[in-house]
């Protein structure tokens, strides 16, 4: 098993049943759903009261229904933005997502390289450069970034979400770059075959 931090003293998998029981459903939920235990859990399980707070806000931003949002988009921000902040962890285990999401195996590995080059279209194109803005320039939102995001159908509420998205994710990258967190080996083949 790879070490989970070299600078940390993080939980184990086989330390779950000392963690808080909350925690401990939290983790084995997701174990059940995935097949194993994402690394970022494990890193977080270090602090309790993080781990409720970081994946309360998680939830309540990536499976809240936007306006127009989809899934996948949520995921293309995270992918993109992760990429530019240097963060293995989440440009993997999001490119896992990504790909399922968006039935692409070629998708995640495009945006995380360069999202103005990629086959996507003007909606995915504007949304990426509006959360780099927010995100890597320390933009602000004006009329200008309103009517483009507007202009190829977003809401002011998705507006909302492709900020804070970027800012979470920002958090995110930061904390798994800390602690040295690598993603799991599991999230690097998912998505890549298309499903029949």
């Amino acid at each position: 098993m790879t070490e989970l931090s070299p600078h940390f003293d993080l939980p184990e998998e086989s330390q779950i049943k000392d963690l808080p029981q909350d925690i401990q459903e939290a983790i084995l939920a997701v174990q059940e759903k995935a097949g194993f235990v994402p690394n970022v859990f494990l890193m977080l399980a270090k602090r309790p009261a993080e781990f409720r707070a970081f994946f309360a806000y998680h939830d309540a931003l990536m499976e809240r229904d936007s306006d127009t949002l989809t899934p996948a988009e949520k995921e293309m921000i995270v992918v993109a933005t992760s990429a530019r902040n240097r963060c293995l962890y989440c440009v993997v285990a999001h490119g896992a997502i990504l790909r399922i999401y968006s039935k692409n195996p070629l998708l995640a590995d495009q945006l995380a390289v360069n999202h103005r080059t990629s086959p996507i279209n003007e909606r995915h194109r504007i949304m990426l450069d509006f959360a780099f803005h927010i995100g890597m320039e320390a933009g602000d939102l004006n009329e200008e970034w309103k009517e483009k995001l507007k202009a190829v159908g977003f809401t002011l509420d998705d507006i909302w979400d492709i900020g804070a998205i970027t800012a979470f994710f920002g958090l995110s990258n930061r904390m798994v770059s800390l602690t040295g967190t690598p993603p799991n080996e599991e999230f690097y083949l998912m998505g890549r075959v298309p499903k029949q």
